[in-house]
């Protein structure tokens, strides 16, 4: 079926539709009504254009041109858009986006909402809890005071998905009402800005915010809702077409703006890097710090400016010294170097065989066991409470490293402060991955697909293993792997808030206590380490109480968003280059 056919049976008329004609004349407007010349929408993070309504190319990328610092215009409906860019090509790009509509004229919202997540308009105080996901996305916040303005205007909607049983912001998007923006004739309407908490355990966040805004767009007549999405967004295609929205033939052109850069300049092998170096070397490009990529797959670059050259893997450098390296490494040394600092850590000792281990988890009841090197969580167990969990953990540690360590079990929040140059710059606190039960899945296939949803918001850093530990941890709740969860039931489902074995983290630099950043400086100190992650366990995050656990000397930066941490990074490896 060629497009015009397919766009005729759907009811629009390419050669009739305003926002679909994309060459030569527009067609004439029903009842010879006027519109706005040169309509625009401020959409809080930049202005959205709507390109159909400027009556030459100059005018519209005059238009472009006028954007605002820090702020991202879109101009969509764009017709003849090769010669819009002519107009301005050291300025402006096509966007390398597709643009999808849905038809609101037959039922699209069939499928009820998810039973945990409930929808509502954004109110003024959500803003902090709303850039706190877009800024985690690497997406353009909305400025202050917008969702006051929102409030007010028919233009302009923005709705949050929260969580049902927590109150926690999920995810966020807006709409935008063509008809009440410009009076127009093809009584569109269209989505923006979709953004979903990378940490969210529920799933269909993004579907569900989808199907709210096109109800909400139905009950008001309009005919489509349109959204612009990344030619290699193939997770969010998916999501659109499964939903029954289709490709149609709309063109959308930006400014040529640090934001947008990498949509306009070829990176080439820095596209192979994992998060924790790209989040380090997007930041050093945007100061013009020159950037040479090693070896992509293991994270290893070099920056350079002027005569000051530093080699990077991730987040270690060769400021980094070996010995600081080994200090750290070695769970057994860190512990010994800090207790003489004064830090506070919980009872430990290296266990040569089970009988050993069986002695000490006797003493302390319930334990960590681990190997005494090694990182990501791998082989960890916690809140080992029985002689049979205690043997398979001492086996997996031994399978991993020769030395095994056991720790008393210390109940609390795992934290993980991020200690750059001598000053806490990000805390966080680290959740271990749970599964939400809907009557009909089996844990096991519940922790499959929250494990994809994981590695599709990490770039593929983090993921739930099916492994003995997950089972233990399963079957500590009196269920097994091929169990129904109830519906709405939340199950932990493994002990360990590592995040690359599917953990979550959760921003709390604004509350932890004065006397925790104290220590945590005071560790980086005794390991003279000048860039580390320190991880404590405290019962309160507030609280000036905490134990020390152990400390990375290759923290993940890219963990930490919202908060500058490759910044932070930069500026302390070009102390020039600071604002």
């Amino acid at each position: 079926m060629t497009l015009d056919n397919h766009a005729a049976e759907k009811g629009y008329d390419i050669m009739t539709s305003r926002s679909l004609k994309h060459w030569g004349e527009l067609p004439p407007i029903p009842g010879n009504r006027s519109l706005p010349l040169g309509a625009t929408v401020d959409c809080g993070w930049g202005r959205l254009l709507f390109g159909q309504t400027f009556d030459t190319a100059t005018a519209l990328a005059n238009a472009l041109t006028l954007e605002h610092a820090d702020e991202r215009d879109v101009a969509l409906y764009v017709r003849d858009p090769h010669v819009v860019v002519a107009q301005a090509p050291h300025a402006l790009f096509l966007d390398p986006s597709f643009t999808f509509r849905l038809d609101l004229r037959g039922d699209v919202c069939s499928n009820p909402p998810h039973e945990g997540i409930t929808i509502r308009a954004a109110k003024e105080d959500d803003e902090a809890a709303i850039n706190r996901i877009y800024l985690a996305r690497r997406m353009v916040p909305m400025r202050a005071g917008f969702l006051g303005e929102v409030e007010t205007r028919k233009d302009v909607c923005v709705l949050v998905a929260e969580d049902r049983s927590s109150g926690g912001m999920l995810g966020v998007t807006m709409g935008v009402d063509h008809v009440a923006a410009f009076n127009d004739p093809d009584q569109g309407a269209s989505l923006w800005a979709l953004a979903v908490d990378p940490q969210a355990s529920p799933p269909r966040v993004g579907d569900t915010l989808t199907r709210a805004l096109a109800a909400s767009f139905r009950t008001l007549g309009r005919r489509f809702m349109d959204l612009s999405v990344m030619h290699d967004n193939e997770e969010a295609i998916a999501l659109y077409r499964k939903l029954g929205f289709e490709q149609v033939p709309v063109y959308c052109i930006k400014n040529r703006n640090p934001i947008n850069e990498p949509l306009f300049v070829a990176t080439g092998t820095e596209n192979a890097l994992n998060v924790y170096a790209q989040i380090i070397v997007d930041e050093a490009r945007r100061r013009g710090i020159r950037v040479d990529v090693v070896d992509a797959e293991a994270g290893l670059f070099e920056l350079t400016l002027g005569g000051r050259r530093i080699a990077c893997r991730e987040a270690l450098t060769d400021l980094t010294s070996a010995v600081a390296l080994s200090r750290c490494d070695d769970k057994v040394l860190t512990r010994s170097i800090v207790m003489r600092a004064g830090i506070r850590t919980p009872a430990q000792a290296v266990v040569e065989n089970e009988e050993a281990l069986t002695e000490f988890l006797d003493r302390h009841g319930r334990i960590v066991v681990k190997p005494a090197r090694g990182e990501q969580g791998r082989a960890v167990s916690v809140d080992v409470r029985t002689r049979e969990a205690a043997h398979a953990a001492f086996r997996a540690a031994r399978a991993v490293g020769d030395r095994v360590v056991a720790e008393a079990m210390i109940e609390g929040d795992d934290l993980r402060l991020i200690v750059i140059d001598k000053e806490v710059v990000a805390a966080a606190v680290r959740r271990p991955p749970s599964v939400v039960g809907d009557a009909k899945t089996s844990i096991r296939e519940l922790i499959e697909r929250q494990s994809r949803r994981r590695e599709a918001a990490t770039g593929g850093e983090s993921t739930i293993p099916c492994d003995a530990e997950t089972e233990r941890c399963v079957n500590s709740h009196g269920y097994d792997l091929e169990t129904v969860l109830p519906l709405g039931e939340t199950l932990v489902v493994r002990k360990t808030a590592n995040l690359h074995t599917g953990g979550t983290i959760h921003d709390v630099t604004d509350e932890i206590h004065p006397l925790v950043r104290k220590a945590a400086i005071a560790v980086a100190d005794a390991l003279d380490i000048p860039v580390t992650g320190i991880d404590f366990i405290v019962p309160d995050v507030s609280g000036s109480e905490y134990w020390m656990i152990e400390a990375n000397e290759r923290p993940g930066l890219a963990n930490h968003e919202p908060q500058p941490t490759a910044g932070r990074f930069i500026d302390f490896l070009f102390p020039n280059t600071a604002a």
